[in-house]
C-alpha cells in the first residue's frame, strides 16, 4: 500500500539517532506499557503471542535495565502490574517516535495549510486504528 511506503519513507529521515540497543520484542513490550492500563506478565504474553516464561524473562531483563518497575495491586497483592520507569519511558519514545526537530524542519517547509491537513490526516488515522 503507498501509504506505507510515505509511512517507511518518513520513518528513516526523521527517526532520532538511537541510545539505547533493543529488540523489536523490547520495543513492543515497553510500547504496550506506554499505551495500556493495568498490564501483568500473562496479558503481555497474550498481547504478543508468547509463552508466559518468555514474557517473564523479557521483563526481567528490562526490569534489570531500569525501563519497567513491578507493582502489587493494593485491591489484591496477588496481582504485579507492569509500570514504564521515567528512564524506559524515554527508550520507548526514542525507539517509536521521531526526532522533533527534524520533524519540525521537514513540517517547516510546508504552508500553514498543508501543515493543518497532514495534522488532521494523523488524526483520524491514529482515532480510526484505535
Amino acid at each position: 500500500m503507498e501509504l506505507n511506503n510515505y509511512f517507511t519513507d518518513i520513518y528513516y529521515y526523521l527517526h532520532p539517532k538511537l541510545e539505547h540497543a533493543i529488540s523489536h520484542q523490547s520495543v513492543r513490550i515497553l510500547q504496550i506499557l506506554q499505551k495500556e492500563q493495568s498490564v501483568t506478565v500473562r496479558s503481555l504474553a497474550e498481547a504478543l503471542t508468547i509463552s508466559h516464561n518468555t514474557a517473564s524473562e523479557h521483563v526481567k531483563k528490562l526490569e534489570n535495565n531500569g525501563w519497567i518497575k513491578k507493582e502489587r495491586s493494593d485491591k489484591d497483592q496477588r496481582k504485579v502490574y507492569l509500570k514504564l520507569t521515567e528512564l524506559g519511558l524515554q527508550v520507548v519514545k526514542q525507539h517509536t517516535e521521531l526526532d522533533e526537530n527534524l520533524l519540525k524542519a521537514a513540517l517547516g517547509k510546508l504552508s500553514e495549510e498543508e501543515q493543518d491537513n497532514v495534522m488532521r490526516a494523523f488524526r483520524l488515522l491514529s482515532e480510526a486504528a484505535k
